[in-house]
């Protein structure tokens, strides 16, 4: 049981003897460091009911918190505040319950649960995994790890897009001017190949842009007319109509994309259990449509297409059918949110992992469906983010200035590998085991740097700042992990006996009561869709840790018991640190 667990009946059952009334919530905050105190109960909301002033009443409930529960051994009031000290007697058994629980802090789902779906990543087959496709990975696997954590079972999903005039522009530029290359003829990436092809394209279609303007077009009349979007625009048609070629040559470069994605979210270290397709999806919802107008959900207007009026929502009128019967995005969401459950039918409900620019189509999807009566409906969160800036500015991939993921996460590598070198601590390593140090130091640094932040603000990503070893960094943090483990690498003792201590040194017992804090920053992680709150409580720790670790001898201790007992503090520490790390996708290193 929790400290608030414990202490609520208790002050509810105090107020209940002292003054004949009963509450329905006690309020607590964390003790003000300048005074002596575990916990504190706020005393003004009392007020309303009891008549007394708040340190009267203050002392009254604390007098009888330290005659009535074991786990209260004194108290101070402060103005409105009740300060309780816990006796190092609970702490102590906390930690005997903790000790040796390898899942301490994750909770097991039940099989009755409904599971959630957590949808990530969800790039355009024209080009490579961008810094912002980074963010979005990032974010969409460790809310589902976070949330899985939680206790709830968790399907990993994304919707690829590839199929559109964006991607018939690679496949034309390819054809053009590709002289047949391949990934192997050229040793490019797949994905990094066809992205060029798309730069080409916008390339030549400017040019030819330029020609008709100076040929007497306006503007307007030459993004219409240029040769090469024509082309493209046939290409699309030739699609939508099944053309061989045309689909043989779509197959051939989406699978040089995929191949090119698999190596880009193996080395980001995430992964998905389903693909969805928007070949396969697009066509998704125009049945649905149909039902909402029966429903009268929809509308449809004279020239045959169907809207939907959400102006007494505060929102406006969608389009969810254009007049000669054809899907829009919307609708094509609504059908692939309905077959999602189809597929998973354990499925109460999905995060979508999605740029704040889209806040306004997922207020509209959710909208719709609550009105088309789908209960699962009331459970869809879009995972909102701010966009990753660089100091150099906005990227476009259009015109190929993208920060590559790729490019990123092996700069990261190097700017570890300069760091660590001018350190100078790496003799002993092996050339393997300095690489793989790198790559922990560089992605963690990259992935902590991201992830601390709130999901909604904007950042901008200094990878210099992110791969310092002090402050609230990735390093600072993997750095104390690998200095606890060289700790219990130098214990000559067994340590996995229970220690016999019976007073804690205040800085034993802080940091008994930040790791107490874990389970419950898992859950609010959890339900608020936010890595940063797991993120920034690992930091607190590792500080806690730090502070003791300079307080207080560990090995140097002469008494035997208290080396016994802080290896194993220091240890559930380690493990606290690697278990909320593995949540946010972080790697942490045995040695440093």
């Amino acid at each position: 049981m929790t400290l608030t667990q414990i202490l609520t009946p208790s002050i509810e059952k105090a107020i209940q003897a002292l003054f004949k009334i009963a509450i329905d919530k006690v309020e607590f905050q964390s003790t003000r460091k300048e005074f002596e105190g575990d916990i504190t109960m706020v005393i003004f909301p009392l007020l309303k009911v009891v008549k007394s002033n708040p340190v009267e009443l203050g002392n009254k409930i604390g007098n009888y918190l330290v005659e009535n529960v074991p786990e209260v051994s004194r108290f101070n009031v402060v103005s409105g505040f009740l300060n309780i000290v816990i006796s190092d007697e609970y702490y102590l058994n906390f930690f005997n319950e903790i000790r040796d629980a390898e899942k301490f802090g994750f909770v097991t789902p039940r099989p009755e649960d409904k599971a959630i779906m957590v949808e990530y990543s969800s790039p355009n087959t024209n080009k490579p995994l961008h810094l912002g496709h980074v963010r979005n990975n990032l974010l969409g696997y460790s809310v589902a790890e976070i949330i899985k954590a939680s206790g709830k079972k968790v399907y990993k999903t994304q919707i690829i897009n590839d199929r559109g005039i964006h991607i018939c522009k690679s496949m034309l530029a390819w054809k053009k001017f590709g002289n047949g290359e391949t990934p192997e003829s050229t040793g490019l990436k797949g994905d990094k190949l066809v992205g060029n092809y798309y730069v080409a394209f916008d390339k030549a279609y400017k040019e030819q842009i330029a020609q008709l303007i100076s040929e007497g077009k306006t503007e307007e009349e030459a993004k219409k007319q240029a040769p090469i979007i024509l082309e493209a625009q046939e290409m699309l048609l030739k699609w939508e109509a099944g053309d061989a070629k045309v689909i043989e040559l779509w197959k051939t470069m989406n699978q040089w994309v995929y191949d090119g994605f698999a190596i880009t979210y193996k080395n980001l270290g995430v992964d998905f259990d389903k693909y969805y397709y928007e070949s396969n999806t697009y066509l998704l919802g125009k049945d649905v449509v149909q039902i909402g107008l029966e429903k009268g959900v929809f509308e449809k207007d004279p020239d045959g297409s169907v809207w939907i009026d959400l102006t007494d929502e505060g929102l406006d009128r969608k389009i969810v059918l254009r007049s000669d019967g054809t899907a829009v995005y919307m609708t094509q969401d609504i059908g692939t949110a309905i077959q999602r459950v189809k597929d998973f039918p354990d499925v109460g409900g999905m995060v979508y992992t999605v740029g704040n620019e889209q806040d306004y189509h997922f207020k509209v999807l959710f909208l719709i469906l609550k009105k088309l009566g789908f209960e699962w409906s009331k459970n869809l969160f879009h995972l909102s983010y701010g966009m990753v800036d660089l100091p150099s500015g906005k990227m476009k991939s259009r015109e190929g200035t993208v920060v590559d993921a790729d490019d990123l996460m092996q700069e990261m590598t190097d700017t570890a590998q300069k760091i660590a070198e001018d350190l100078g601590k790496l003799d002993s390593y092996s050339p393997e085991e300095k690489s793989k140090l790198y790559k922990t130091i560089g992605l963690g640094a990259l992935k902590y740097y991201i992830l601390k932040v709130d999901p909604k603000k904007r950042i901008l990503f200094d990878p210099e700042e992110s791969v310092d070893f002090a402050g609230n960094t990735g390093p600072f943090i993997q750095y104390t992990y690998a200095r606890i483990q060289s700790i219990i690498r130098k214990a000559n003792f067994d340590f996995s006996i229970k220690s016999e201590i019976v007073t804690l040194h205040e800085k034993e017992k802080e940091l008994i009561k930040q790791l107490e804090l874990f389970p419950e920053v898992i859950q609010n992680a959890a339900q608020n869709h936010s890595p940063a709150l797991l993120a920034n409580y690992t930091y607190d720790l590792v500080r806690e840790y730090n502070s003791f670790y300079q307080a207080v001898p560990i090995l140097g201790s002469d008494v035997a018991i208290e080396k016994i007992f802080r290896v194993q503090l220091s240890k559930k520490v380690a493990d606290t640190i690697a278990a909320s790390f593995s949540l946010l996708g972080i790697s942490v290193p045995e040695r440093m």
